[in-house]
């Protein structure tokens, strides 16, 4: 049965990849508020897709995007049953400028879909969806139980789906989760992730004056927002971009010694760093590698900041407001709440005089391990190494899924996380991509974990 499929979803390549493409177009910007409709459109375009593929699906609402939700209608208690999960929603596409084709009409170059959402997570968990089609128009049948739970918010921290799977505890049992969210280190060496970042992050406003003034009338009169703000932010550091918030990594959990080993198999370094961002240098914490310091040392960064005229020409002023939005990417141990109160602290107690200090906009997701020898996790393994040619690298992963604590915390299964894009699709950058041959991949890895499951 298993290479009938595997033959079956070849013979469907070019309906797929258009699919694929159909689905991209939809602009489904959870973030923006013009695009809730698109956001909605999305949600069903792809339950009607889930419908065709043989499933049972519906848009579920919540108290923000809705979610879409399905399953095989020939459920068999006697049978494992797997949930898995993606999300509908993407990243806002601005600066639009900045790439060689529009992000929403998506298109083919050599060898790559290019579009916002092509990697993350439209192609991957589109993948999942054209596996279960291809074994259920080929065979009538699932060799496993089968759910999907994709949501339209996790592009915004996935607020609401926490109350979303307390209230639907029941339609969402399992025996394991697969999370497709990440990627291989290249298309013949897959990864399997052991250990998600959580996140932290607000936004601080710095005011000085009760509107905008003068530059020549009140320069060295008055303090400077931009200026005071740059000073609070640029005390968060040392000069080895080492945090120097007071507590911040006394809960952070140590390498073993086994982990760090581990970790030095893996094939990446600076070089790949700078390759693959355009930077000078890497930089950060000398007494870690670039692999630990990507899953298993916490972050603090900037991701915007604006203040007073930034339009063409000159404005002579000196803005009343500085503002910057900052996020804590956290590892094991490290609670949000108390990150952020420790940034806080830190913050206001660098303040200069003549300026206020304010934060808005809390939120936070504890940081995820799993447990890689679980029957179910060494499934996915064994589909990896079947599809990609070698036994997958085990990783703990820079990035966040908050769905993963929530999945822990409310199911308490195995969770099984196999990326099927690579690391230079440009994610949550100008000219997202998605490699053909890792959509076709992504579909036989997610039928051969479906046989070994």
């Amino acid at each position: 049965m298993l290479n009938q499929v595997l033959d079956y979803a070849r013979t469907q390549r070019d309906r797929y990849l258009q699919d694929l493409l159909e689905y991209l177009a939809i602009p489904s910007v959870s973030a923006q508020p013009e695009h809730a409709r698109d956001v909605k459109m999305a949600a069903l375009w792809l339950s009607e897709h889930l419908r065709d593929a043989g499933l049972r699906a519906e848009v579920m609402a919540t108290d923000g995007h809705p979610v879409v939700y399905a399953e095989w209608s020939g459920h068999d208690h006697h049978r494992p049953t797997v949930l898995i999960y993606g999300h509908y929603d993407v990243q806002p596409a601005e600066p639009f400028e900045l790439w060689q084709s529009h992000p929403f009409q998506p298109g083919i170059r050599d060898g790559y879909i290019y579009a916002r959402g092509a990697d993350d997570n439209k192609g991957q968990h589109l993948a999942h969806v054209k596996a279960v089609a291809s074994y259920l128009r080929c065979e009538g049948t699932l060799p496993v139980n089968v759910k999907f739970l994709i949501e339209g918010e996790e592009e915004i921290g996935s607020p609401n789906l926490g109350k979303f799977i307390a209230a639907h505890h029941d339609l969402l049992s399992c025996d394991c989760v697969m999370i497709s969210d990440g990627a291989l280190f290249t298309l013949t060496q897959p990864a399997l992730t052991y250990g998600l970042r959580g996140l932290a992050g607000f936004e601080v406003q710095v005011r000085c004056l009760d509107r905008d003034v003068h530059s020549g009338h009140y320069g060295g009169n008055v303090q400077n927002p931009a200026f005071a703000l740059a000073h609070i932010l640029a005390s968060l550091k040392d000069a080895h971009g080492r945090v120097t918030v007071p507590g911040f990594y006394d809960d952070v959990r140590p390498l073993s010694e086994e982990e760090r080993r581990a970790i030095a198999r893996v094939p990446y370094g600076e070089a790949d760093v700078m390759r693959e961002t355009g930077a000078l240098q890497a930089f950060g914490d000398p007494a870690f590698t670039v692999n630990e310091r990507k899953g298993a040392r916490p972050t603090l960064e900037v991701n915007g900041m604006w203040s007073g005229y930034t339009g063409p020409g000159s404005k002579t002023i000196i803005p009343a407001t500085a503002h910057a939005k900052i996020t804590c990417r956290l590892v094991p141990h490290q609670q949000p709440e108390k990150v952020i109160r420790l940034v806080e602290e830190a913050m206001r107690a660098a303040t200069p005089a003549g300026a206020t200090i304010t934060f808005s906009e809390e939120r936070g997701t504890p940081a995820s391990l799993v447990e890689l020898d679980a029957a179910e996790v060494q499934a996915a393994v064994r589909a990896a190494q079947a599809t990609y040619g070698n036994p997958p690298f085990y990783v703990l992963e820079g990035g966040s899924i908050p769905v993963v604590h929530e999945f822990q915390t409310q199911l308490g299964k195995p969770i099984a996380l196999l990326g099927f894009g690579l690391p230079d699709d440009n994610i949550h950058s100008p000219d997202e991509r998605f490699a053909v041959a890792c959509y076709e991949k992504g579909i036989e890895a997610s039928v051969r974990f479906l046989a070994e499951l």
